[in-house]
């Protein structure tokens, strides 16, 4: 199984208006491309999450805790938490990796 930055976002481009898709899953794990355009709106998680950012910057809002964020960083956020990503570039995109119970591990 192999999925390229530049398939993922062409299939995210194939559902319009979207800001998500999912691409891969396997037991409890999901793979997900995340590419928000202006804000996140995104609520709480039910399941353990991981975000690998693909491109852009910004920050993090992680429950209390807010990081900045470029290519290559690695986030967690537990299940249950709020988080957001603010204040990023027209390029921001991530991949996402949910896995684990719901509820969290």
């Amino acid at each position: 199984m192999k999925i390229s930055v530049r398939e993922a976002l062409q299939t995210l481009e194939q559902h319009e208006g979207k800001t998500f898709a999912e691409l891969f899953r396997h037991g409890t794990l999901a793979v997900e491309i995340y590419r928000p355009q202006g804000r996140d709106l995104q609520q709480p998680h039910t399941r353990d999450e991981l975000y690998v950012v693909i491109s852009g910057n910004g920050f993090f809002q992680n429950g209390d805790v807010r990081h900045p964020f470029q290519p290559g960083d690695v986030l967690f956020v537990p299940a249950g938490r709020e988080h957001r990503f603010t204040e990023f570039s027209a390029d921001f995109a991530v991949w996402v990796f949910f896995y684990g119970p719901e509820g969290g591990e």
